[in-house]
């Protein structure tokens, strides 16, 4: 019976947000949100992939710092203060004394070394931002040190970055921070409470879950034992609305509060609608022309040269980016450290003919093109082709799904490919050069699929010295100083990975919402209100 009138209150509330004929309003103290949940599997942190995902953890979830939707600096969360070792190879983080998870336990330290070890025993999807790093299960107790109730200890396998280490675990997913008892309680088998903490919570953040059924909703209710002030919002409710047009039209009449995953032409009606916001702000990573490395011919760095010249980069932002991308040809994301102007790359066929003769191939070559079958993927590979045709390339185009496209890439098995990926959740170049540039090992069985240049089959030694010795700068000037003679390298030894666009995430709202992050990576809506 509990189950039944449980579903018949969400039906309920499901119903109370549906497209009426004439306008509606959502109550004030309740925030609905239109998404895509396609990607949403598990709210497991460990197994979790995609940033719609993110967004719902942050919400229910802590982690140890967060980065500040407006600079993407580090600041306090779980962790009011901390200290970095003067050898730099270490992190003491002093934990709020008043912060309870939503069962009313203590967070402690030993929750947070719990947590990580956690996420490199299970060796899930988010493992892998820390296993790049050194973090190894076995040596968890050297790493995570609990050194009393509210003082954790990080201390770093391998010389690195501090702050970038900090940043990584300000993400909901690498840096979550887990209720060990309650997940304990639930473990089967030694499972770490995998199972049950697939499709339930025990977090610390203001909203607890209630409720989440695949492919349809999520909901999220104020937590009484949060430990910051209590949010505005009494409820949050996300809504798997998948197609643009609906979005729009609900948001509109206003069934919706939040709309997310909207395509361009939705998006540029909305902007003269005075009852509608619409905010873009920069992503992570960028939209590119992938060749891949294993293909001879593009060994030689005058085909990429010609690769290169053969996007028509203004044409592309202006007519196929807007709220997807801006334009940006560096594999650096803009705004961080030592990050470079665009080097203006254009298009010129002519120059990438001749490149192309020079290589060896004045009747130009047969390639096969990869994207995906959506927006703005099929827009930008169909300008693409244009131009690559007008070189000389005599394009196959193949498009299909993440599995077809990008399961081709990580089996480096491709020629030509559009893809969207290259770090920045992380505001520091090392997250878009681990991506994009680094490959310590280019061997089929070393299978480094989180590093795209390895998917492309690009291996430089010189490159990889330049990115591991850039991080250990202490000094922020030659560190700053490193990045940019990087990117000149990149000038003169192109990347078999050209960046086009630069990411842009984009919200559209109503005007009478407050406090809305268009980025679904540092989003949280403890922050939102509504108001007139």
């Amino acid at each position: 019976m509990r189950e039944f009138l449980k579903r018949a209150a969400v039906l309920a509330l499901l119903a109370s947000t549906a497209p009426m004929p004439a306008l509606a309003e959502t109550p004030a103290d309740q925030l609905v949100v239109a998404t895509t949940m396609n990607n949403i599997l598990t709210l497991d942190p460990a197994g979790i992939t995609g940033r719609e995902t993110v967004q719902v953890l942050n919400n229910i979830y802590d982690t140890l710092v967060i980065l500040d939707p407006k600079d993407r600096s580090l600041k306090p969360r779980l962790a009011q203060s901390w200290e970095i070792s003067d050898d730099r190879m270490s992190v003491r983080f002093h934990l709020r004394e008043d912060a309870h998870f939503s069962s009313g336990n203590p967070v402690t330290a030993d929750d947070v070394k719990w947590s990580l070890t956690r996420l490199l025993a299970l060796n899930l999807a988010q493992a892998s931002a820390l296993k790049t790093r050194g973090f190894r299960v076995e040596d968890a107790d050297k790493l995570f040190v609990a050194e009393n109730d509210h003082t954790f200890v990080l201390n770093l396998p391998q010389p690195d970055d501090p702050t970038l280490v900090m940043m990584i675990l300000a993400q909901n997913g690498f840096g979550t921070i887990l209720d060990k008892r309650t997940a304990l309680e639930h473990e089967v088998d030694g499972d770490w409470g995998a199972a049950w903490l697939r499709t339930n919570a025990a977090g610390s953040g203001p909203y607890t879950l209630s409720e989440w059924a695949s492919n349809e909703y999520v909901i999220m209710t104020r937590s009484p034992t949060y430990w910051g002030p209590p949010p505005a919002m009494r409820r949050i409710l996300f809504r798997h609305l998948p197609e643009s047009q609906t979005q729009r039209l609900m948001l509109e009449k206003g069934d919706i509060d939040v709309a997310y995953s909207m395509q361009s032409p939705d998006l540029k009606a909305l902007e003269s609608d005075p009852e509608i916001r619409v905010e873009t702000t920069f992503g992570s990573g960028f939209y590119y022309l992938a060749a891949s490395m294993k293909d001879k011919r593009f060994q030689d760095p005058r085909v990429l040269q010609a690769l290169r010249l053969l996007i028509d980069y203004d044409g592309i932002n202006r007519a196929v980016m807007p709220y997807f991308g801006k334009l940006r040809q560096r594999p650096i994301s803009t705004g961080v450290i030592g990050s470079l102007p665009d080097p203006g790359y254009h298009l010129d066929v002519k120059r990438a003919r001749e490149l192309l003769a020079e290589a060896g191939y004045p009747n130009g070559m047969d390639v096969s093109l990869r994207f995906l079958s959506e927006e703005p993927f099929a827009k930008a590979a169909t300008a693409i082709q244009n131009t690559l045709e007008q070189g000389g390339f005599r394009v196959r185009m193949i498009s299909g799904s993440g599995d077809i496209i990008y399961g081709a890439m990580r089996d480096r098995d491709f020629e030509l490919l559009i893809g969207r990926g290259g770090g920045g959740q992380q505001p520091h170049p090392d997250n878009n050069l681990r991506s994009l540039a680094y490959n310590p090992d280019n061997s089929d069985k070393a299978k480094l699929t989180n590093y795209q240049g390895w998917r492309a089959s690009y291996y430089d030694p010189d490159m990889n010295r330049k990115v591991e010795n850039a991080l250990l700068l202490a000094d922020p000037a030659q560190q700053k100083a490193a990045y940019e003679d990087i990117q000149n390298y990149i000038d003169a030894h192109p990347l078999p990975i050209q960046p086009f666009s630069e990411v842009l995430d984009t919200a559209a709202f109503r005007a009478s919402v407050h406090g809305v992050i268009a980025s679904p990576w540092v989003s949280r809506f403890e922050w939102v209100t509504k108001a007139p």
